[in-house]
């Protein structure tokens, strides 16, 4: 059973790369819905170094190799791939397409990507699962986690999420509030009433303040994650646990010590804190960290194949493409967002071809300018 089908639509002309696919979506999105998926963080500092950061990043190549019989592949958490692109978790997609998730999900089962669906999906995580688990040649399903300060409730969407055939969990540890972002608040942004995380049933607990308390440190932070959170995790689900928006070494130890499987090195697309370096920089120092061995992925401003191929130069094992999969997702529904990681994925080749790299693991610092 695949579920659902999406709806089949035609691309738009002239859609040869990802940043293509911006102009096709902005056409299609209100000024609300836009400002949810562009904006970032306060001055948008990170949002715009992310991108900046690859973009710096050369490449030095080597030639006359034999690249023959060459290929994409990488073996993630005992899972091998067809490619190392997989989509990163974006709440609400039914913001952007009435198909939201659903289509994405049947793009990455028929080009090989993995999919970190949001606990914020509009849609069922069943109805997700049920198109990847029925392509042999998908790449792995994940499921990303906010911490709800309810245990019975998270006990039960973990056993939830098990059922459906997730294979591993990705609790986002960065922003346990949201970020200053002015663009949000500009657009006037909230969302539909038809659109809500539907994998979030009821309702949380109302703040119960007393006169002069903040509500930020009195009344939601004692509800945000911490060390014991991330153990009661371990404890109470069989699948690998990463953690995603961590940024120091020392964090990185730390919850490794505590049994976390894997990482991924994200700003939270420069939505959470303004400021935060590029995750380009953050990538090495917590490679080096964390030792050869240690599944690590990288998102945030990722838009051609050589960034692609810089990120695994520089240590990641696979990637998270973000906003790009949705403009294409509002673009042209799931049509879209599997040519788009197709032009991805086929440009992640080129590099690699004429970068002299035959397979990923040809890919380190030595492939880096100045090396």
């Amino acid at each position: 059973m695949t579920g659902p089908a999406p709806r089949i639509e035609a691309l738009p002309e002239g859609l040869v790369n990802l940043a293509d696919f911006e102009a096709a979506a902005r056409a299609r999105l209100d000024d609300g819905a836009w400002a949810y998926l562009s904006g970032g963080a306060a001055d948008e500092i990170t949002l715009r170094a992310n991108r900046a950061a690859w973009d710096a990043i050369r490449l030095q190549p080597r030639v006359l190799r034999d690249l023959a019989g060459g290929h994409t592949r990488v073996t993630l958490l005992g899972r091998e791939m067809p490619h190392p692109i997989l989509l990163a978790p974006i709440a609400y997609q039914r913001l952007f397409h009435a198909d939201g998730e659903l289509a994405i999900a049947h793009a990455a089962a028929a080009q090989g990507a993995g999919l970190l669906l949001s606990a914020q999906a509009s849609v069922a995580m069943e109805d997700i699962a049920a198109p990847m688990r029925a392509e042999s040649q998908a790449g792995p399903l994940w499921f990303q986690l906010y911490w709800r300060d309810d245990r019975g409730f998270m006990q039960a969407l973990l056993e939830r999420v098990e059922r459906a055939g997730f294979e591993a969990l990705v609790l986002t540890v960065d922003a346990p509030v949201h970020g200053a972002r002015d663009r949000e608040r500009r657009a006037g942004f909230k969302l539909p009433d038809d659109v809500r995380a539907v994998n979030l049933g009821g309702r949380k607990k109302p703040l119960a303040l007393q006169p002069g308390q903040s509500a930020l440190f009195d009344g939601l932070l004692p509800r945000a994650a911490t060390w014991a959170e991330i153990d009661w995790l371990r404890a109470h689900s069989r699948l690998p646990l990463l953690l995603k928006g961590l940024t120091h070494a020392d964090d990185a130890r730390e919850a490794l010590a505590r049994g976390v499987s894997g990482f991924v090195v994200s700003n939270h697309g420069g939505r959470a804190l303004d400021t935060l370096p590029a995750t380009a920089e953050l990538l090495p120092p917590l490679r080096a960290a964390l030792g050869p061995e240690v599944p690590l992925l990288v998102d945030g401003g990722i838009r051609r194949g050589t960034d692609v191929l810089k990120a695994i130069a520089l240590g990641a094992d696979a990637v998270l493409l973000g906003r790009p999969y949705v403009h294409a997702l509002a673009a042209a529904g799931a049509l879209g967002v599997a040519h788009a990681l197709r032009l991805l994925r086929d440009e992640l080749e080129i590099a690699m071809a004429l970068s002299g790299c035959r397979t990923l693991a040809d890919a380190d610092a030595r492939l880096l300018w100045p090396g």
